[in-house]
């Protein structure tokens, strides 16, 4: 990563932290920072939660953890990551109108892993996220194993977690990315 690339990357992450403190509360930027700069990996993978919609900050999702957890609080689901099936099986499954890619491929080729259920309900604790979009989160082995995936939303001033087809793609239905550093 070019290093003025990298240093506005940084200026936008500090702005962010700064603007929302209630997501990181008891956190300092100053001891995050030398840890993302240190690894170019966590550097490029925020670079592209950031270049597709993400808005990636520092969360608490769980105080137990003695690492910090990048999400994406973008409001509504990263729109450079919608329209996407569910994960490579799913994908080839489709035979016709196949969408661009999968959640979960999209995510591991991000350095990032999807949200699960537990992590986006405390996500939105933070605020109100996917009151128009939705996002795939992490399916347990034996929904997927049935040809199912799970995705979850705000509406009605509630989190809901849903079931589709994995192999299903809408426009309004992306997915959020969560990465520990």
């Amino acid at each position: 990563m070019e290093t003025t690339d990298r240093d506005e990357l940084l200026q936008i992450l500090k702005d962010r932290f700064e603007n929302n403190e209630d997501r990181h509360p008891d956190l300092a930027w100053s001891d995050i920072e030398p840890k993302i700069v240190s690894r170019s990996d966590i550097l490029l993978s925020l670079s592209l939660m950031e270049s597709t919609g993400g808005e990636p900050d520092v969360v608490a999702l769980d105080s137990a953890q003695s690492r910090y957890t990048f999400c994406d609080c973008s409001a509504e689901s990263p729109a450079g990551r919608r329209s996407l099936c569910y994960d490579q099986a799913a994908l080839d499954q489709r035979k016709a109108n196949k969408s661009q890619g999968s959640a979960v491929e999209v995510a591991a080729r991000m350095g990032v892993e999807l949200l699960d259920e537990h992590q986006y309900r405390a996500l939105q604790l933070f605020g109100e996220f996917d009151t128009k979009t939705s996002s795939w989160v992490t399916t347990p082995k034996n929904i997927r194993s049935l040809g199912g995936a799970l995705f979850c939303n705000r509406r009605y001033g509630m989190v809901f977690t849903y079931h589709n087809g994995a192999q299903s793609y809408y426009a309004a239905r992306g997915f959020r990315g969560i990465l520990y550093v």
